[in-house]
């Protein structure tokens, strides 16, 4: 990429429980993906199962937005849209059979396929969105084929994998992201679909395997087959239920949290053996609590295989695993133990560049997977660039003007665009760029009092100097 033509920059929101990431990539004219930064906020009790609670979690996103603004890679540029992540314990999936017959032998269209996606969207009741539909296989004749447009025949058929959420999820996202930062949405991405493909091979995809994304208060598993997703479920269960179990040990969650993290192992403990900290801990005793919560996740995750209605011989390509949870000392090893399948511990795949060493891609994988998704989707400007002369007045010099959350509290595979991206209206935009203008006018207000406080006080000591030094004088 050249200086004059830096390539297509997108912006991408990643809401989870415990966190709020933002990002930035450029993807240059040969679609690979470069991700220059990523910035994050610590939230507490603003959302529950990846759904938004309180709207105050904009004053969180808004500190986000400004530190990726200045960014030098991006300055002198100006966040308008963003990529927003899907997922949480409302989102899932079902399998839909649809088929079309056809009054004599017709080439099959792009039009027909999309005709049998609609009728498998319009399988799902009017009190959930539809995120994806995902084609698994098509038949012509009740033949199958990989790829029926081109072919002929006088009925066609489809198995799909719609994947939807709780029509709430889209709803506080547009409150929070159009009414209160008065930014577009351009795109909502299915976080597991994204992040398993960048994280998963070809081979296991086609072989079959099982993804696995181990969240702080959620757990979801995408199951592969023939290379495509053919299950999804979220599980209302993940880290942090490890953590409050242990705070039922008379620990605050913040250092359960600590213990968990620093000491905690997933492994089932000897019995007969204790283990005494110098901190006066009973490390034996916490990690049987460890070890008792671990054990039921990974039962709940190795029984979303019946659920999907296959057998651990059909997915040759093992586990892979991503999430804060999945770093859990012994937890990889125990859900192997228990599923005897093979697991690995997922990271971003050499497609994605990150020049920035400061960015941990294996930490990062949800945040990034948005933006490898959105570098597949029609181009939707998140960007604006400001006038040199200008833009340093775009931004306060700090960000001290909203206070964050309180430590003690082209088709794509994959992502989706609604008819139309939701879009904040132009009054919400005009009320952003008044606070901004309003909190810029305090910044010179107080500046120029400022000045004009040091002023005084220089013409008070000069005066002093005179009258001290005027028996001199005369």
């Amino acid at each position: 990429m050249s200086e004059n033509n830096p390539g297509r920059y997108i912006v991408a929101f990643e809401i989870g429980s415990s966190k709020v990431r933002g990002a930035v990539g450029v993807v240059d004219n040969a679609g690979v993906v470069d991700v220059i930064a990523v910035e994050e906020e610590k939230i507490i009790d603003k959302v529950r199962y990846g759904c938004i609670q309180n709207i105050d979690i904009s004053n969180s996103l808004r500190l986000v937005i400004e530190r990726l603004e200045a960014y030098p890679a991006i300055e002198p540029r100006e966040i308008t849209g963003v990529y927003v992540a899907l997922g949480g314990r409302s989102l899932s999936s079902s399998m839909v059979d649809t088929s079309i017959s056809l009054s004599e032998e017709t080439e099959i269209t792009m039009p027909l396929i999309q005709d049998l996606v609609a009728k498998a969207r319009a399988t799902i009741g009017a009190d959930r969105d539809v995120v994806e539909v995902v084609p698994v296989r098509f038949t012509v004749d009740n033949k199958l084929q990989n790829n029926p447009v081109g072919t002929f025949g006088t009925q066609i058929g489809a198995r799909m994998m719609v994947l939807s959420c709780a029509q709430q999820i889209k709803r506080m996202l547009r409150r929070v992201i159009n009414d209160r930062l008065a930014l577009d949405i351009n795109g909502y991405i299915p976080r597991p679909l994204a992040e398993a493909e960048i994280v998963l091979t070809d081979d296991e995809r086609r072989l079959g395997c099982m993804f696995v994304d181990f969240g702080a208060e959620t757990t979801t598993v995408a199951i592969y087959r023939q290379g495509y997703p053919v299950y999804v479920a979220t599980l209302p269960m993940g880290s942090r239920n490890i953590t409050l179990d242990l705070t039922s040990l008379n620990y605050l969650e913040e250092r359960a949290e600590e213990i968990k993290k620093v000491s905690g192992n997933a492994l089932p403990q000897d019995p007969t053996r204790r283990r005494q900290g110098l901190d006066g801990i009973d490390y034996t005793e916490i990690n049987n609590y460890v070890h008792a919560r671990a054990d039921e996740i990974v039962a709940n995750i190795i029984a979303q295989l019946g659920y999907a209605g296959m057998k651990d011989s059909e997915l040759p390509g093992g586990i892979v695993i991503v999430g804060g949870g999945a770093r859990l000392r012994g937890f990889n090893e125990l859900l192997a133990n228990q599923s005897k399948l093979k697991v690995r511990q997922g990271a971003v795949s050499a497609n994605v560049r990150i020049t920035d060493g400061s960015i941990h891609g294996s930490e990062m994988i949800d945040v990034i997977s948005v933006i490898s998704a959105a570098a597949e989707m029609p181009d939707v400007p998140c960007m604006t660039e400001l006038p040199e002369d200008t833009y340093q007045d775009h931004r306060p010099e700090s960000y001290e003007d909203f206070e964050p959350e309180s430590e003690g509290e082209g088709v794509s595979r994959i992502g989706s665009l609604d008819d139309e991206p939701d879009r904040a209206t132009k009054e919400d935009k005009d009320r952003v760029k008044k606070e901004k203008e309003k909190r810029k006018e305090n910044e010179d207000d107080n500046s120029a009092d400022s000045r004009s406080s040091i002023l005084e006080s220089l013409r008070h000591r000069i005066s002093n100097m005179f009258n001290d030094n005027s028996e001199f004088i005369q």
